[in-house]
């Protein structure tokens, strides 16, 4: 069986898999269909059996299914794991950031993973003000630190603008940050990131599904995949087609797609999601081998020409 490698979360102290599990599809049939919680308990035990150790989760997926399913896979192996949660969108689809709101939704995340700590707690995707140590939100989550209930803290965001704001304007430990083929934006910040002992999370590391190579412009979408117009299908189609000449027939888009977040070492962990343990092996099976400098080059050379400055919706 593949070893997992192992990474350090920045200097908070804790290791992680390089390839984590992102939670989002646990219990959200809303967003992702039909999942029993066997199967998904399941799928989060296997994944610790393929030694996968770093699981990020939020209040808002599955009304708090998500984390109550990992909750039960993890009963009795709390220690074997590192677990993410989030607050500011809550189990009950609110949208708030406020100081007592976030305290309720922390004491509810435990009670639903069965655990009285979080290794790390992340604001999810925050308004910019409150990006700065000064905030209320950051005294917050400084105080929840002092108290033991979580480990590090940080946010979870989708640029590296804000990546930057909060690395100089607060002692966030972990930043979690959209990073992929197509979104190379975050790279300088995250090198800064790196450079100030602060770990990186890589979100959406197969771009919402489409760095599998499974879709192209013809696809049809439904679910939480139903928000891109006909002409953001097209070009991302096109893309894709770009990706698949550089990489050649041969090599799975999923493991290049996780390769390439994995060269860059400011990168602690990457969190693709899994729907079946075929998609998990997929994922895990990406922490053999690597992908050639010439293919880096290339890669950056396709955002560089075809994304950079211009915007394509997540």
């Amino acid at each position: 069986m593949l070893k997992m490698k192992k990474r350090p979360l920045g200097h908070s102290g804790i290791e992680v898999s390089e390839i984590g599990f992102g939670a989002w599809q646990l219990g959200n049939e809303k967003d992702w269909g039909k999942m029993t919680d066997e199967e998904a308990i399941h799928l989060v035990e296997q994944a610790m059996d393929e030694d996968c150790t770093f699981f990020d989760t939020a209040p808002n997926y599955g009304a708090g299914k998500s984390e109550e399913l990992i909750g039960k896979a993890v009963r009795g192996k709390r220690d074997q794991v590192v677990i993410s949660s989030k607050g500011g969108h809550h189990s009950n689809g609110e949208l708030n950031f406020e100081p007592e709101q976030l305290r309720l939704s922390v004491e509810s995340s435990l009670r639903r993973l069965q655990t009285d700590y979080l290794d790390c707690l992340l604001l999810h995707n925050p308004p910019f003000s409150t990006l700065t140590s000064e905030s209320p939100q950051f005294e917050l989550l400084e105080q929840l630190k002092a108290e033991g209930k979580i480990k590090s803290y940080g946010a979870s965001v989708d640029t590296g603008k804000e990546v930057t704001e909060l690395i100089k304007h607060t002692d966030s430990q972990v930043i979690e940050v959209m990073f992929n083929m197509f979104h190379q934006e975050p790279a300088e910040s995250i090198k800064l990131a790196y450079q100030q002992g602060v770990g990186i999370i890589a979100k959406i590391p197969l771009d919402s599904g489409w760095l599998t190579g499974k879709y192209d412009r013809y696809s049809k979408f439904s679910g939480i995949r139903d928000r891109w117009s006909k002409e953001e299908i097209q070009r991302r189609a096109r893309l894709v087609e770009k990706v698949r000449l550089i990489l050649g027939e041969e090599r799975s888009m999923v493991q290049a797609a996780l390769q390439y977040v994995l060269s860059f070492e400011e990168v602690s962990t990457t969190i693709p999601g899994a729907r079946n343990i075929a998609q998990l092996q997929h994922n895990i099976s990406a922490s053999e081998g690597e992908l050639s400098m010439k293919v880096l080059n290339e890669l950056h050379k396709l955002w560089e020409e075809e994304i950079s400055g211009s915007k394509l919706p997540w």
